[in-house]
């Protein structure tokens, strides 16, 4: 090999190891593995109390002072008044004693008794209730029977004839006994009333017997 060739071949050797030595350097380092986490461990200290400061004992009293002495005289003070003689105080219980005694009171009025509600007695002569006449027995218009009978009729609140009594006779029978008849299935009334309500009473009722001609 000549000269030339062999320098070239050193160079070439000696450019491959710098090469090799710059990759080398270029090669990141491994790093080194991170010790593992350990626990802390934190504790509170508590501050010491503050030490109690006792309050200091209160002062003693001072010592009473000395009351003056009294001295006795035979002079009455003029601040104290001398109470009167027993025989000087006014009579107060005969004064009393004296007075007149009070009128007595006059008794509550007693209440007012409420008024009894007026009673209505019956009616049986309204127009509208249309009472017929008695019918006249046969016999006694041919024997001329006549006269008035007075009739005592017990009315109920619904306005009719419960009972009819003879209060008076016409003097014949047969007339009497044709005016009860008539009231007590025929006519109507108007009921009594105590008040404002209805109420059962008795009444008198007159009926005629009269023949004309």
């Amino acid at each position: 090999m000549g000269r030339p060739q062999r320098g070239l071949a050193g160079l070439l050797i000696v450019g491959l190891h710098v090469g090799a030595l710059a990759a080398l350097m270029h090669l990141p380092a491994e790093s080194a593995p991170l010790p593992a986490p350990q626990a802390m461990m934190v504790s509170f200290i508590s501050e010491p109390a503050p030490p109690k400061v006792e309050p200091p004992p209160p002062e003693p009293p001072p010592p009473p002072k000395p009351l003056p002495k009294l001295v006795a005289s035979s002079k009455p003070t003029p601040s104290v008044m001398q109470a009167p003689p027993p025989d000087e105080l006014p009579a107060v219980e005969e004064t009393a004693a004296e007075l007149p005694p009070a009128p007595p009171q006059p008794p509550a009025p007693a209440p007012e008794p409420e008024p009894e509600p007026v009673i209505v007695p019956p009616n049986f002569v309204a127009a509208y209730l249309n009472n017929p006449g008695p019918a006249y027995p046969y016999v006694s218009k041919r024997q001329r029977e006549q006269g008035e009978v007075m009739l005592r009729v017990l009315v109920s609140a619904a306005g009719r004839a419960e009972q009819v009594l003879i209060e008076r006779s016409s003097g014949h029978s047969r007339l009497d006994e044709a005016a009860q008849e008539v009231v007590l299935k025929r006519w109507r009334f108007v009921a009594a009333k105590k008040g404002d309500q209805a109420i059962s009473a008795w009444v008198l009722v007159p009926i005629q017997f009269e023949l004309k001609g």
